[in-house]
């Protein structure tokens, strides 16, 4: 009875987060100055900061996005490092700080040619602003065509005039939207904040376990070191053995820290507010460096076996090697890491965007506060899906940390295999 009792009391007191969690977001969206009303249709575009309906969609993607700013709650911030870099400027060291940042995220300043809007760095296209600072009154947004595509584009307004933003900086040649622009990041972001959070108290927890290990040697397992100490050995004699065999000693270590540093990224992101919320695992470019990771270590450490296998399977006609079975064998190891990097991705954003999707409900049935009664309505149907998907959630954060390692595990076994006779 007591553990039932446990367990309703930790619903509820869920069920309070997710509510005051969409609350604060109510605010957040529908709390817009005056003044910036009649900004919505300028010729600078939309703004920013205006009263607009209320896109389920645009809510969830918003929040799983990273951020230089790191939002606590109404107007606090805490404050990170911005590291920025344009060719034809050098160097520029600062924090949010010193953009004054906000409703939404959104600065009253700009700094050195730099603003901050919706928490995101930005840099403006206009020469005569890129040294000092400036006061802005408001942004804007706008679609626009350039080159045969529609894009979205941003705009400061300072001393009434619209100046044209900069997005970052990225390496995708256009495919996901980006491209080479006027300026690099590479800011501490949130995402970054909760790695490095997320390693601190990995490395505090496996200290102290393995200081009582050393303790009490020769002893009963208790506490921290008795908690940690099954995961340990489930890697060990579950995944690292069977898959890689007499060798696998040599890649523990790398199984071990992809596992825990993927579940510790998964259940920190599970917090509904600060140090938490922050949607890692669910960012491709997380996802892609652990997973060449895997594909290097894999790859790397391939013996010649393999690569027969791969490359020149025996016993097998050379056309149908050269035609058929040598060029999927190929393709197979790059699709390895693209399963890896692609599972994870998609699981834990899949997640985010459902439970933000749950509480914008509230605002749905309530039509955006015009409606106390269809609030109500909201909430009631949206806490209990809501701490379900909460629920689903934590067993998806064990199981893909779980997946992400038995996966490298296999793959690394594969490369490492000797012949059979």
């Amino acid at each position: 009875m007591t553990a039932i009792r446990k367990f309703w009391i930790s619903l509820v007191f869920s069920g309070l987060s997710v509510f005051a969690f969409a609350q604060a977001e109510h605010d957040e969206h529908h709390s817009a100055e005056a003044g910036h009303a009649a900004e919505m249709h300028s010729p600078c575009g939309h703004s920013v900061s205006a009263e607009q309906e209320f896109n389920a969609g645009d809510n969830a993607v918003h929040h799983i996005a990273d951020a230089n700013a790191l939002h606590i709650v109404g107007d606090l911030y805490l404050h990170l490092p911005c590291i920025l870099y344009a060719p034809e400027y050098g160097w520029t060291i600062t924090t949010t700080a010193a953009f004054h940042p906000h409703h939404h995220g959104n600065g009253t300043k700009s700094k050195d040619g730099y603003v901050l809007v919706h928490g995101s760095v930005m840099r403006l296209q206009n020469s005569a602003l890129a040294q000092g600072e400036f006061e802005i009154s408001d942004y804007t947004h706008q679609d626009i065509e350039e080159n045969g595509k529609t894009k979205t584009v941003y705009n400061a307004i300072i001393a009434g005039n619209c100046e044209r933003l900069d997005a970052k900086t990225t390496f995708d040649g256009g495919v996901m939207g980006g491209g080479i622009t006027s300026f690099y990041d590479y800011s501490i972001t949130r995402n970054v904040f909760t790695m490095l959070l997320t390693v601190l108290i990995l490395f505090l927890l496996f200290r102290s376990a393995a200081g009582a290990a050393v303790r009490r040697q020769g002893q009963a397992p208790k506490g921290l070191q008795n908690f940690l100490e099954p995961f340990v050995t489930f890697i060990r004699d579950e995944v690292a053995k069977p898959n890689i065999g007499h060798k696998y000693e040599k890649y523990l270590p790398y199984l071990l820290s992809a596992f825990f540093f993927i579940l510790g990224l998964n259940l920190i992101g599970q917090v509904p507010f600060f140090p938490g919320s922050a949607n890692v695992t669910g960012n491709i470019s997380v996802t892609i460096v652990l997973a060449l990771l895997t594909f290097l270590i894999s790859t790397f450490s391939a013996n010649k076996h393999f690569w027969e296998h791969t490359l020149w399977m025996p016993g097998v006609p050379a056309a149908l090697k050269i035609l058929i079975l040598t060029p999927i064998e190929v393709l197979g190891l790059f699709l390895k890491p693209f399963t890896l990097l692609l599972r994870l991705f998609a699981n834990i954003t899949a997640g985010h965007i459902v439970i933000l999707s749950f509480v914008s409900l509230i605002f749905i049935f309530g039509k955006a506060g015009e409606s106390v009664g269809g609030s109500v309505a909201g909430a009631a149907a949206s806490i209990p899906l809501t701490l379900f998907m909460m629920t689903l959630e934590l067993l998806v954060a064990f199981l893909q940390a779980f997946i992400f390692t038995m996966l490298s595990a296999v793959y690394i076994g594969t490369a490492v295999e000797e012949p059979h006779h």
